[in-house]
């Protein structure tokens, strides 16, 4: 994941304190609403059966690789255009382009969730739902509360997503199952990054970037609630 860092302005940590709070309660408000626009956009694409049978037929083989390679294509242009842009509208934009990108590569997942495990299916989806705001509530706070830089974390999580991918890749060429401890280590990674995305908003934004700080922290959201996803539908 693209992380933010914002090197020409004045850092969030440099305002006041009544300013400090403003912009983490419109961060966490668009994250929040990012989550909801998740659901209603799934919503959607689950009524149209076109569309789910064309997610669903792209992930074999190759056709899974090129929907991770467009996946991290838009995922990387959705970041830039909103920490770059000071435009409110193409922050916007860039958030809910975001939300679309995610809502597509969750289909089929979220269709073996629902259509494998039968009845259960919306329960298991509800109980990663919990668990992931849990985490992602308790991480958050974590840094809000001892206010910590976890800067330091972005060596290590560049080299982490580097072999994930290299591990994806190779499952599919090789075929072979990534399993369970590759869902557990991604989840770790998924905090990790929580963690530094909850710091980098901290400590690195400006008081206008709060759309920016909200889509980083969402894709480190929806990166723990697929893997937590993953691993409770393995059930």
């Amino acid at each position: 994941m693209e992380e933010f860092q914002q090197n020409t302005v004045s850092a969030i940590a440099d305002i006041t304190s009544a300013e400090r709070v403003a912009f983490y309660k419109k961060t966490y408000s668009y994250v929040a609403l990012a989550v909801l626009s998740f659901i209603l956009v799934e919503i959607i694409f689950f009524q149209i059966p076109f569309l789910l049978e064309f997610a669903l037929s792209l992930t074999q083989g190759w056709t899974w690789l090129l929907l991770l390679g467009a996946f991290m294509w838009v995922t990387r242009y959705a970041e830039k255009m909103a920490l770059t842009s000071h435009d409110r509208n193409k922050q916007y934009l860039a958030l809910g382009i975001y939300v679309v990108a995610e809502a597509f590569i969750f289909i089929p997942l979220l269709y073996i969730a629902m259509y494998y495990a039968g009845d259960g299916g919306f329960e298991i989806i509800n109980q990663a739902l919990i668990l992931t705001i849990s985490l992602f509530a308790g991480l958050s706070a974590i840094v809000l509360v001892t206010k910590k830089d976890f800067s330091f974390l972005r060596s290590a999580l560049t080299v982490g997503f580097f072999i994930a991918i290299g591990l994806i890749v190779a499952g599919v060429l090789f075929g072979f199952n990534l399993g369970l401890w590759f869902s557990v280590g991604m989840i770790v990674l998924a905090s990790g990054s929580i963690l530094y995305q909850t710091s980098q908003m901290m400590h690195k934004y400006s008081e206008d970037q709060y759309v920016a700080a909200a889509l980083g922290l969402f894709a480190s959201f929806m990166l723990l609630f697929w893997y937590i996803l993953s691993i409770l539908s393995r059930r």
